[in-house]
């Protein structure tokens, strides 16, 4: 018999994601390049992103984040 678990919200992604180090005020290196994050993560398209300003300038951006890092929100979750 199969056991049904109601898969995380995407605030409970969110929080998860945040508690990983990706949070306002924190620096961090992603696809490469090195980033200041500027916001906690919020949902976009389908996924989840921060806002970033990289170091080659002050433009702020949004980033979604790699889904390896939303597997393991949700894996934990799940758990």
């Amino acid at each position: 018999m199969t056991s049904y678990q109601k898969p995380p919200s995407v605030a409970d992604v969110c929080a998860h994601v945040k508690r990983l180090g990706y949070r306002a005020n924190q620096k961090i290196r992603l696809y490469g390049e090195e980033f200041d994050i500027v916001s906690d993560p919020f949902p976009e398209a389908g996924g989840i992103a921060i806002s970033v300003k990289s170091g080659k300038g002050e433009e702020v951006r949004a980033l979604r984040l790699p889904v390896t890092v939303l597997q393991s929100a949700r894996v934990q979750k799940a758990a």
